[in-house]
């Protein structure tokens, strides 16, 4: 079954990455579009779109179909099991480093030999670009270890759906006067009475 990361890793992603519309190079020089988005993750490639403008929306549908990429590498690569934070926590260090760089770590090593606790010192190595400390990765990695040790939520229950009332038997079944039809019969059974009465007392006149 293909995992794929949820809202709180792709917010993360978003944050740190930042929107950018247009081709720019990145702190090491890598031509980088959207959120993120460079040639080693597929189309669109930069030699082919130099004059690319992105919309937002069109950034994020990029954006959820590279981190794709990323999120097989993690699922390939981590043989323990992984609530949804620790996935996407992964998931947006993979997506910032590269597949390569992250299954041949010893964070990968540690945390396959069970040791899940090691993840967020070893994600905080991570925070060199070009040989120099930036503090925006030590910044996103810090985020990454905090959603890692995260308890997830558990999904929500299901909303029983409510049984219909059981339809009365067909033989038992009492039709109902309307107050219009009680009302209208009561007026008759009153013209009636008046009737009679005025009858009675014509007769009672001849005799």
């Amino acid at each position: 079954m293909t995992r794929r990361i949820n809202a709180a890793g792709l917010s993360l992603v978003k944050e740190f990455e930042g929107f950018e519309p247009r081709w720019y190079k990145d702190p090491v020089g890598i031509w980088t579009i959207g959120y993120g988005h460079t040639d080693a993750a597929g189309d669109p490639k930069y030699a082919a779109t130099k004059g690319l403008v992105l919309t937002e929306a069109k950034a994020t549908e990029i954006l959820q179909n590279d981190l794709q990429k990323y999120a097989d590498a993690v699922s390939k690569a981590v043989t323990v099991p992984l609530n949804d934070n620790q996935f996407d926590a992964l998931v947006s260090w993979c997506y910032n480093v590269g597949p390569g760089a992250m299954a041949s770590s010893t964070l990968v090593r540690k945390l396959n030999a069970g040791d899940y606790a090691a993840v967020p010192f070893e994600l905080s190595k991570w925070n060199k670009a070009g040989g120099k400390v930036l503090r925006g990765l030590t910044r996103r990695r810090a985020a990454e270890g905090s959603l890692f040790t995260r308890k997830a939520s558990p999904a929500p229950a299901p909303v029983p759906t409510p049984k219909p009332a059981p339809a009365p038997p067909v033989g038992e079944s009492k039709p109902t006067a309307s107050n219009a039809t009680k009302g209208l019969v009561a007026a008759i059974v009153a013209a009636v009475a008046a009737a009679g009465a005025w009858f009675s007392d014509f007769f009672q006149g001849w005799f």
